[in-house]
C-alpha cells in the first residue's frame, strides 16, 4: 500500500497500533479539536486484524446484561452488583459516541456494524439457580436493569432460547434476558472510524509499519522509531504524547520505554479459539448472546456462552470461549515474545503469579489436550442434540492477560485492562483484555483525562464532549430521567430494536 509522504514528522500524539482503541482515542480528539496533529502505526498490511478482528473477539456489547463474572457472590452471600453498574455505565458512553457519528453522517451504516441481540443469563441446578434468582433482584432495583425478566418456567425458555431449551422440559433451569442486548463487529466499526480519520481528518495511517522503541528526546517530547516492512526504511518521528494501544504488542514496546511505571508488569498469552456452527438451520432457530457460569478453577474469561453474530453481513453462531497457549503475544506474532518479555523486574511478579495461580495452570493444561470430541461434550451442555458435523474450531485472537506486582503474593494475575502511564502523562500504555473494545470510550476518555488534565478541563473540551457523550460525567442513577431520553437517542440513531 502506498504510504502518505509527510512533510514533517513532527506530532501532537503518535498512536502505536490499528485496532479501536487507537482509532477512539483519534477520532475523539479530532472531534475535540481538528488542529491537533495525529499520526497512527500499524504493524500489519491492514487496520483491525488482531483483537479487534470480527472473528478474535465474542462481538458482545459487553453491558453486564448477562455476564454473571461481573457480578460475584460475597462470602456472606450478598451480590455484589457495583462492577455491573460500571460496565453498563461505560458501553452506554459508547452507544452514545457511535449515535453521535451517525447524527453527524460520520457513520452512515450503523448495521454494518452493531445489531440488536437479546442477552440471557442461563444456569441449571437448583444452587446455581437461588444464585441467578439473587442476581436478579439485586439488579431490577437499579433503573439500569429494571426491564430484566427472569424465569424458571420451561415454556418460556423454550420461548427466549428454544436450541438450548429443547428437550429439558423435566430439568431444573433458569435464565435472565435483556432485550437491549447488543451484537458488535468492533472490526467493521474501527475501519469506518479509519476511514473518517483518514479521508476527513486527514490523519495519516501508516500500514506495514513496526514500531521499533520510543525514547525521549532532549526536550520535553518523544521519538518514536518506526521501520517501514516493505521498504526497510527506519523513520523518527517527534510527538508531545504516545498512546500504545497495540493489543498483545504493547507490553514488549512498553517495557523499551524509559519510564519507572512499567516495572513489575508481565504478560500471560492464552488463546481463544470457537466452535463456530456450519449447519444453516441450527443458526437459525438461534437468536441470542447467552452465557452461563464458569466452571470450577476457570478464570473469568472462560464463561462460556453462546452467541448469534453477524460477521460480514451474515448471521453466525458460536460456542466458546475454548483457551489455547502458545508464546506468541499476537496472532501474527512471535513464539519468542514471552520469553523475551521476562526480566529481572517482573520475575517475581511472573513467578507469583504462577504459584498461586496452579489451578489456572491445570485448567489451561486441560484446555490444551482437549480434542473435538471433548469440545462438542462441552457444547452439549447447551444444546443437548449437537451433532459433531455441524462444528468446526476456529481460532480467535490472543489476550494477554496483566501480570502486575503484589505486596504479598508478588504478582497477581488481573482479567481486566490497565492504562499504564508516565507521571506526567505524556505516554500511556493500554495492557489486558476484557471488557475491552466494548467500553473503549470510557477508556479512552480516562487516556484523555491523563494525557490533557488541563485541557480536559476547558470549558471547550467538556463541551465537546457533552454533546459526544452526553454521560460522559454524570452518573446515571441521579440522572434517570434525563438518561432514559439520551438511551432511547442512541437506540433510536443505531437503528436498535428493544422488543417486548
Amino acid at each position: 500500500m502506498n504510504q502518505k509522504v509527510l512533510k514533517e514528522n513532527n506530532y501532537d500524539l503518535i498512536c502505536v497500533g490499528g485496532g479501536i482503541m487507537s482509532a477512539t482515542l483519534a477520532l475523539m480528539l479530532k472531534l475535540i479539536d481538528p488542529k491537533i496533529k495525529i499520526i497512527i502505526f500499524e504493524k500489519l498490511g491492514e487496520v483491525s486484524q488482531e483483537s479487534s478482528g470480527a472473528w478474535n473477539n465474542a462481538g458482545t456489547g459487553h453491558s453486564a446484561l448477562c455476564e454473571l463474572n461481573y457480578i460475584p457472590e460475597n462470602a456472606d452471600g450478598s451480590i455484589d452488583i457495583s462492577k455491573a453498574i460500571e460496565i453498563f455505565s461505560q458501553f452506554e458512553n459508547s452507544k452514545q459516541f457511535w449515535a453521535y457519528l451517525v447524527d453527524q453522517k460520520l457513520i452512515k451504516y450503523p448495521e454494518n456494524f452493531i445489531h440488536s441481540v437479546p442477552h440471557h443469563s442461563w444456569v441449571q441446578g437448583d444452587d446455581n439457580i437461588n444464585f441467578l434468582k439473587k442476581r436478579f433482584e439485586a439488579l431490577v432495583q437499579t433503573p439500569m436493569f429494571e426491564e430484566m425478566k427472569f424465569s424458571e418456567d420451561p415454556e418460556k425458555l423454550k420461548e427466549w432460547i428454544p436450541l438450548i431449551a429443547k428437550g429439558r422440559e423435566n430439568e431444573k433451569m433458569a435464565a435472565t434476558r435483556m432485550e437491549i442486548g447488543t451484537e458488535v463487529n468492533f472490526e467493521a466499526l474501527s475501519q469506518q472510524y479509519f476511514k473518517v480519520l483518514e479521508e476527513q481528518f486527514n490523519v495519516p495511517v501508516l500500514r506495514n509499519t513496526d514500531v521499533l522503541d520510543v525514547d525521549p528526546d532532549e526536550t520535553l517530547e518523544w521519538t518514536v522509531e518506526a521501520q517501514n516492512l516493505d521498504s526497510g526504511k527506519v523513520t523518527y518521528y517527534d510527538a508531545e504524547h504516545v498512546f500504545i494501544g497495540a493489543g498483545g504488542g504493547a507490553l514488549p514496546l512498553l517495557q523499551k520505554v524509559e519510564i519507572e511505571e512499567k516495572d513489575g508488569y508481565g504478560g500471560f498469552p492464552v488463546d481463544g479459539q470457537w466452535l463456530v456452527c456450519k449447519n444453516r438451520e441450527v443458526i437459525d432457530q438461534h437468536w441470542a448472546k447467552v452465557y452461563s457460569k464458569a466452571g470450577p478453577d476457570a478464570p473469568p474469561m472462560s464463561t462460556p456462552h453462546l452467541d448469534t453474530r453477524y460477521i460480514n453481513g451474515k448471521k453466525e453462531l458460536l460456542f466458546g470461549p475454548f483457551a489455547g497457549f502458545t508464546t506468541k503475544f499476537l496472532k501474527e506474532g512471535s513464539k519468542l515474545d514471552l520469553p523475551k518479555s521476562i526480566n529481572k523486574e517482573n520475575i517475581p511478579s511472573m513467578w507469583g503469579v504462577f504459584w498461586y495461580n496452579l489451578p489456572l495452570t491445570k485448567y489451561l493444561m486441560k484446555q490444551i489436550t482437549m480434542d473435538h470430541s471433548d469440545r462438542m461434550e462441552d457444547l452439549r451442555v447447551f444444546i443437548k442434540d449437537a451433532r459433531p458435523e455441524d462444528w468446526e474450531l476456529k481460532v480467535a485472537g490472543k489476550r494477554v492477560q496483566i501480570i502486575k506486582k503484589d505486596e504479598e503474593q508478588g504478582g497477581i494475575l488481573e482479567f481486566g485492562t490497565d492504562v499504564v502511564h508516565s507521571k506526567d502523562g505524556t505516554i500511556t500504555a493500554l495492557l489486558g483484555a476484557s471488557p475491552g473494545a466494548s467500553v473503549a470510550v470510557s477508556i479512552m476518555l480516562n487516556v484523555i483525562n491523563i494525557a490533557f488534565p488541563e485541557k480536559i478541563k476547558s470549558e471547550k473540551w467538556q463541551e465537546k464532549l457533552s454533546k459526544m457523550i452526553p454521560f460522559w460525567n454524570k452518573e446515571i442513577e441521579e440522572n434517570i430521567t434525563e438518561f432514559k431520553k439520551v438511551q432511547a437517542n442512541s437506540s433510536k440513531k443505531l437503528d436498535l430494536e428493544v422488543l417486548h
